[in-house]
């Protein structure tokens, strides 16, 4: 799950060492010419079609812009990873979850969720989640290729998170909290039945101390690769 601020500060160091691609063409560079430096900055250009999104994601492979940038295209060696049976809910996370009283939705609110992660970064960081990738993200979430989980509370929307959902696969984007642990308790809902959602493996991106306290773990960009080909054909 990516974030940050100064992605076009990234591109204007790398941009002589990236490759651009074309709108009219859906080939991605192979992964392995990704940059070492920023870690897995592959190439830039393209669009946010849905069927280049497809292609990218199967891949192992994601955007993350600046608005008013190109389009970057990333696939960071390390990858960190959650497989849902994994997950690690300390007492007082879950103490704090039932005490709280959230309830938890899928796919019920992600144009909202989308919105809220990105005000959220917007007044804490700056946000990637632009206008363009909130527009890009509803058109897949209308093809059916979104995913989100919605905490409410009081029947008020406080938080939750989104991704993009292929096969067995899920490729979390962004979690917003609007009070204390609620992204964590829809990640916790989803990983304890991940067969009511069908999903196998979460992609978390980029090493955080947040998602490896709940279970995350690295694994080589090859190995995620491998997995990819049999959860998200």
């Amino acid at each position: 799950m990516y974030g940050g601020t100064g992605c076009g500060t990234l591109f204007s160091r790398a941009k002589q060492l990236i490759p651009w691609i074309h709108e009219k063409n859906l080939v991605f560079p192979n992964v392995e010419d990704a940059l070492k430096e920023p870690n897995g900055l592959l190439c830039a250009g393209g669009d946010l079609s849905v069927e280049r999104l497809l292609n990218a994601y199967r891949k192992g492979i994601f955007p993350w812009f600046s608005e008013n940038e190109p389009i970057l295209w990333w696939s960071p060696n390390p990858r960190l990873v959650l497989e849902p049976r994994k997950f690690k809910a300390r007492r007082s996370l879950r103490q704090s979850i039932r005490k709280q009283g959230f309830e938890i939705r899928f796919n019920t609110a992600f144009k909202e969720i989308m919105s809220l992660c990105s005000s959220t970064r917007e007044n804490r960081e700056g946000t990637w989640i632009s206008p363009t990738m909130r527009t890009a993200y509803d058109q897949l979430n209308h093809a059916g290729f979104g995913f989100s989980a919605e905490t409410y509370k009081n029947d008020v929307l406080v938080g939750g998170l989104y991704g993009v959902k292929i096969g067995r696969m899920l490729f979390g984007e962004s979690m917003v909290s609007l009070c204390a642990d609620a992204s964590k308790a829809a990640l916790a809902e989803i990983c304890n039945d991940p067969d009511r959602h069908n999903i196998e493996l979460i992609d978390c991106q980029v090493p955080t101390t947040h998602l490896e306290s709940l279970g995350a773990c690295l694994i080589s960009r090859q190995e995620f690769i491998n997995r990819l080909q049999n959860l998200a054909p």
